[in-house]
């Protein structure tokens, strides 16, 4: 979904969120709030590593629920009960995130093993439809049951052996999902719709980094904080114009476009792994900011929170820059945009020492409208070319 490979929508009509994914979807602001706070001030590569791997099992439990409402469009009570239950595990994980990798490990583990639960009662029916849609009942009892309960069972480990735990269990999911290659999936993907969904997820955590901007202007009420709280909602602005311009608009194109394998492999790929890249790298960029608003009077940022804001915006073009490619961009075409939009936030790292809060957003800010800037000439002189 790379904000510099513009196309225009495919024009295929597709079903839209219902009340319930939005009503999901609240869990997922709390936990957006969770995490970021947990990289304010100045955060070491513990911290880092810490949020990563937090992030990836909620992020990994979104995007398997997302799939299953897509293929399988139900709202009856069955449903919304265990959509409703999902909500309350991951609720309880978000409620652990502060001390999830010391004395509130097992409440995560626990949450996460209901999650699972809970996509193993989404796909057992798929595994009485008739064929070819049916499922192999092997497949949810391993990716769902046993996963769940080895996930409930590691809730008794003491850490750190428990997060070694944790990480078995997520690349046995990523071995399982990887071999599948979409066999026993029921049916084609809605591209639409999970586009949609998607870009749902990067609103809660673009509107997390809007509202850590506002809450931070209270332990700085100054005219220097108000500077560097502007700059970076242009910032976020710049990010949410080319993403939902250019970004999504080519994914659904892609996606609609493909074969159903193929549509479900850049769906995999896409959607499911390299977009946990981009809104990570958000939520970095939201914790950064919120600093950069409450250090706005100091000589410079302090080293953690200038990594989690110019790392964050390195981390958002590396990841587009992958999906770019993903999506079949030359090298070359990927390279014009996507070096600069990585070295431009690394060099303001590396500088940071010698320059002010607002210097620093400033720069980061410069890039970013830019690069938006780029996108759009860019698609306008493809419309240009298309219509000639």
């Amino acid at each position: 979904m790379s904000a510099l490979d513009a196309a225009a929508p495919h024009g295929r009509e597709s079903r839209h969120a219902g009340w319930l994914e939005l009503f999901f979807d609240l869990v997922f602001v709390a936990f957006a709030a969770q995490l970021s706070h947990e990289l304010h001030g100045d955060p070491g590569l513990r911290d880092f590593a810490v949020f990563f791997a937090l992030f990836f099992p909620p992020w990994w439990m979104w995007i398997n629920l997302t799939v299953s409402a897509n293929l399988f469009e139900d709202d009856g009570a069955r449903r919304r009960l265990l959509m409703l239950f999902a909500m309350l595990c991951l609720a309880a994980m978000a409620a652990a995130v502060p001390e999830a990798d010391t004395t509130r490990g097992a409440v995560y583990a626990l949450g996460y093993a209901g999650t699972r639960l809970v996509l193993l009662g989404l796909w057992w029916p798929a595994t009485r439809f008739p064929a070819p849609n049916r499922v192999p009942r092997w497949r949810p009892l391993s990716y769902c049951l046993l996963s769940g309960l080895l996930w409930a069972a590691s809730a008794a480990v003491p850490p750190p052996w428990q997060y070694a735990v944790w990480a078995v269990l997520i690349a046995a999911e990523m071995v399982l999902l990887l071999t599948a290659r979409g066999r026993g999936v029921p049916g084609r993907l809605d591209t639409g719709h999970l586009v949609e969904r998607v870009g749902l997820f990067v609103i809660i955590v673009l509107g997390e980094s809007v509202l850590g901007l506002v809450t931070s202007m209270d332990d700085a009420w100054t005219a220097r904080a108000a500077v560097v709280a502007v700059l970076g909602f242009a910032l976020l602005a710049a990010l949410w114009w080319s993403y939902f311009d250019f970004g999504s608009t080519t994914a659904e194109l892609m996606l609609g476009s493909a074969g159903a394998a193929r549509a479900y492999l850049l769906a995999r790929d896409v959607a499911g792994f390299l977009h946990y890249f981009v809104t990570a790298a958000i939520l970095c960029m939201a914790a950064g900011l919120a600093t950069a608003v409450e250090e706005s009077g100091h000589a410079h940022l302090a080293e953690g929170a200038v990594w989690a804001l110019a790392g964050g915006l390195a981390l958002y073009h590396a990841a587009h820059a992958v999906i770019a490619l993903r999506f079949g961009r030359s090298p070359s075409s990927v390279a014009v945009w996507a070096v600069p939009g990585i070295a431009i936030p690394v060099l303001v790292a590396v500088a940071s020492d010698a320059l002010a809060p607002w210097l620093a957003v400033l720069l980061l800010t410069a890039e970013a409208i830019v690069h938006l800037l780029y996108a759009r000439t860019l698609s306008a002189r493809r419309r240009k070319a298309a219509a000639a």
